[in-house]
């Protein structure tokens, strides 16, 4: 899927590019430590009478409250953890630095989340690229190039690149079919809907290598496994990576350059919902997780620990199966409700071993890896801007993730230092410190970095995704019609609810 290069023998179909099966894994990361100085604890006020009650201070969330603001609406932001952002994380270092355990990267098209960014200072810096990837694949560690005669294309057999190269185009194709805005309604939902992406690549990537490298993509993009997700779904996240102007591609999924991986945040993600929260003041609510919602005449009654909002209307900006923990008042309809029971999250984690100096790039690496077997099979360079030190992050993702959610940290982290010392040597045997971020584990997320589809969701229950159930109004990446599962779906979701509100309002 390199974007400027192309296979000669497959004319007008990119090739799968190693860059772009490495940059899916940033898909999985999507999607924050610190709080918004400003921000009230729940104590401070035990109950408050708004306009607009937002349950969950994520970017959704956020951006919700900060046009609804702007509209002339008061709000209260209630969120359950001590922090805003949801999942979007940055994890303090032993070295004083910060790192990113959760939403990362940005890339071409997604405008809302830079255009919020700029508005609030926070500049952005290309991700590491430079140098050489790494296949680990059969036991044997490849290197190629990234910038080649043929671009980053993996090192496997010419067949196989040839058939992933077909069923990328494939896909695309398909995904051009797919209205973003109601998938269920494409001319062979149904169809689609009925099997799983793994039936579809079994009939279509018939070459094992090929099969190896759409498998790899798979579990990067979605932290799942292909017999997870309904190929609807899959055809439905791809035409999502794009803008009102720019259909989605798998391509623009998946890369680094030219994609949804090509830029991090200076200072790390977090900063854009810590500053965003800090211009809304004590209206964001920390440690309130909310319990009910229950309507009281014309009005909502929203109770969290320590704090009760009545409000006209409800934003409900969290991921479907943490909405689907709310008791609500009276009972949501049913095809909201089983919708809710449907969406689970995926399963993911990020391990980050932080070292001296970024000593690969001496071995002309980028950091960069795919491979078919351990714990991480696919790993980023994590530095910060100036390189004053290095740092390996590893995406553990779908079923090697839900194999480690009982482990001790001290478990994961010689498995994952076992996989970095396969891949880099053995100066990754003896990081500085390291940090691990299991989202599966977190109480407030339970999974990340997106819900995901299996068969027959979308076309039975999709339709109840976005609509609003009396004055309770629906947020979050997964509500979003371009760049659902990413940061800049959040944003998109926010300002769409927003509008949605004030013209109710």
């Amino acid at each position: 899927m390199a974007r400027d290069r192309q296979l000669p023998p497959l004319p007008s179909v990119s090739p799968l590019s190693r860059r772009s099966l490495l940059g899916g894994a940033a898909a999985a990361a999507g999607a924050v430590a610190l709080t918004g100085t400003a921000a009230s604890p729940a104590s401070a006020a035990t109950a408050r009478d708004v306009d607009v009650a937002i349950v969950g201070g994520g970017l959704a969330g956020l951006t919700a409250a900060r046009d609804l603001v702007a509209g002339g609406k008061t709000v209260a932001v209630l969120e359950a953890r001590d922090r805003v952002g949801g999942r979007v994380l940055n994890l303090k270092l032993a070295n004083g630095g910060e790192t990113e355990g959760g939403g990362e990267f940005i890339g071409p098209t997604q405008d809302r989340i830079k255009a919020l960014a700029d508005s609030l200072g926070v500049a952005t810096f290309a991700t590491y690229n430079t140098g050489n990837n790494l296949l680990y694949k059969d036991g044997k560690k490849t290197p190629y190039a990234t910038d080649g005669l043929l671009g980053s294309v993996p090192p496997i057999d010419a067949a196989g690149l040839a058939n992933a190269a077909i069923v990328q185009a494939s896909l695309d194709d398909m995904a051009k079919t797919i209205p973003v805005d109601a998938p269920w309604t494409a001319a062979k939902a149904e169809e689609w809907d009925r099997q799983t992406f793994e039936s579809w690549l079994r009939g279509n990537a018939v070459i094992p290598s090929a099969k190896f490298l759409l498998d790899v993509a798979c579990t990067s993009i979605f932290s799942a496994e292909p017999r997870e997700l309904s190929l609807l779904f899959v055809l439905f996240y791809i035409a999502a990576a794009g803008n009102e102007t720019t259909p989605g591609t798998l391509e623009r999924l998946t890369e680094t350059a030219g994609g949804a991986q090509e830029l991090r945040f200076v200072g790390g993600s977090q900063l854009v919902p810590i500053k965003l929260a800090a211009t809304l003041g004590d209206r964001v609510v920390l440690n309130a997780p909310v319990r009910t919602i229950a309507k009281s005449g014309s009005k909502y009654v929203v109770t969290a620990d320590g704090v009760t909002v009545t409000a006209k209307r409800v934003v409900v900006a969290v991921p479907p199966p943490l909405a689907a923990r709310i008791t609500y008042d009276p009972l949501l309809p049913a095809a909201r409700d089983q919708l809710t029971q449907r969406l689970p999250m995926a399963s993911v984690g990020k391990a980050i071993a932080i070292y001296d100096t970024p000593f690969w790039r001496a071995d002309g690496l980028n950091g960069q890896v795919v491979s078919d077997t351990g714990v991480i099979s696919s790993t980023f360079d994590n530095s910060p801007p100036d390189a004053s030190y290095g740092a390996l992050m590893g995406f553990i993702e779908a079923d090697e993730a839900r194999k480690y959610d009982a482990a001790s940290e001290a478990e994961v982290k010689a498995a994952v230092l076992k996989d970095y010392v396969t891949y880099f040597g053995s100066k990754a045997a003896s990081p500085t410190s390291f940090v691990l971020q299991r989202w599966n584990n977190e109480a407030y997320t339970r999974g990340g970095p997106v819900s995901i589809g299996a068969p027959g969701v979308l076309t039975q229950y999709g339709p109840a995704l976005r609509t609003p159930v009396g004055g309770i109004h629906w947020a979050g990446t997964e509500t979003s019609v371009h760049w659902m599962g990413f940061m800049d779906g959040a944003v998109r979701s926010g300002e769409r609810v927003a509008k949605e509100v004030l013209a109710v309002l």
